[in-house]
């Protein structure tokens, strides 16, 4: 297979980044003409429809009634550190970790917030760290998906329903594309701009009548930024959980956000959304099946993500020690196939093991994920060979 032997079909949608995601299917600037603009985001029309944004989020995920969802700054990132910064401290906390994400959050509760009872349970890229050893009755910190490995923990069994300290999930990956058990989970964070394609900066802070219950028992030793405060007097502030959010939000996002909603309730909800994405992931593992060059980072099955899917490379002529060739290979592959149009931002994250990151959530179209398999052999074949020369 030559450079001029190219393919007849391309994914009509080349976006396969990880961040931000692909916008929905038909998804035109045209969806947004009724964007609350130039008004105040405490107004009437601004407050409905940012609590419209809750209630619908509530609804599609099936959070429970008694929870609290507010939307919130910086988007995930934003999120998670509003969690950490605010409720951790009151006992041991367990740090879970299995790619870059989750060690920066250990990095964050020993080097900023400067713990003294931390425990890091890690794995490798590409695993899971052994989840028996986690200790629920210490505040316990996790990612649901892995963005940058493509490992998922495979449910929530392994979380007790009885635990005494708190759950804080990043599930910026999962949401809107896996199950999410609810009643195992105290925090749970993420952002518009994955699952559901939506615009940056704004991340989703879910609680648990538990996490409600710290908040308000519980005043951490640090000072907080007004950014980051949740409560006020010593209770919940409310507001932020009715459309009252802390600073000002884009209204803009917000429309796409509401717009990105009514999508995924058309095609079904919460189920749509999570066929779709594992319609993606079997394509990928059907290619894969067939290729002696590529194989999934997640080393078990069970664990593969169907967001963030990511591959190595382990043609049997490159040893594994080459791993300045394998780095090679794959930034050529996916500069190629960026240059060619077929898939935008699928090299490996920067932390990550070298290889490829394709995003599959449910925006994502599998007739374009079907397209892009046979390219991205043509790729490696093309690329392998200028290597060699």
């Amino acid at each position: 297979m030559t450079e001029n032997t190219k393919l007849d079909v391309r994914p009509a949608n080349p976006r396969f980044s990880s961040g931000p995601c692909a916008k929905r299917p038909n998804w035109t600037p045209d969806h947004l003409n009724n964007a609350w603009l130039g008004r105040s985001h405490r107004a009437a029309g601004g407050k409905a429809r940012l609590k419209q944004a809750i209630d619908e989020t509530r609804e599609i995920l099936r959070v429970p009634d008694d929870f609290r969802i507010g939307i919130v700054p910086a988007s995930d990132t934003g999120a998670v550190e509003m969690a950490l910064w605010n409720l951790l401290g009151a006992r041991g906390v367990d740090m879970v970790a299995w790619e870059s994400f989750g060690a920066d959050w250990c990095n964050d509760v020993r080097t900023q917030l400067k713990l003294s009872d931390v425990r890091e349970i890690r794995a490798d890229y590409g695993k899971l760290p052994d989840l028996s050893q986690i200790d629920f009755d210490r505040d316990v910190v996790f990612t649901w998906n892995g963005t940058t490995s493509g490992v998922r923990v495979p449910d929530g069994d392994f979380i007790p329903g009885d635990r005494d300290g708190l759950t804080i999930c990043d599930a910026t990956s999962a949401a809107f594309a896996q199950h999410l058990p609810f009643e195992k989970l105290d925090v749970v964070t993420f952002s518009w701009q994955k699952v559901l394609g939506g615009e940056a900066a704004h991340g989703m802070l879910i609680l648990s009548p538990r996490a409600v219950e710290r908040l308000e028992s519980y005043s951490p030793p640090w000072p907080l930024p007004k950014i980051f405060r949740l409560t006020k007097g010593g209770k919940l502030t409310e507001g932020v959980y009715e459309g009252a959010t802390l600073n000002t939000p884009s209204m803009l996002c917000v429309e796409d956000y509401l717009d990105a909603l009514s999508w995924a309730k058309s095609i079904g909800g919460l189920d749509g959304l999570m066929k779709r994405a594992d319609c993606n992931l079997r394509v990928i593992e059907g290619f894969v099946s067939g290729a002696d060059w590529l194989d999934f980072l997640a080393e078990i099955p069970e664990t593969r993500s169907n967001t963030s899917v990511c591959l190595k490379i382990t043609d049997p002529e490159i040893a594994v020690s080459e791993s300045e060739t394998q780095a090679n290979l794959a930034k050529a592959i996916a500069k190629r196939l960026e240059v060619e149009n077929v898939a935008y931002d699928i090299g490996s994250y920067r932390a990550a093991p070298p290889g490829l990151r394709i995003w599959t959530g449910a925006t994502v179209e599998t007739s374009d994920v079907k397209a892009l398999m046979p390219w991205l052999e043509w790729a490696f074949r093309v690329e392998k060979a200028a290597l060699a020369s």
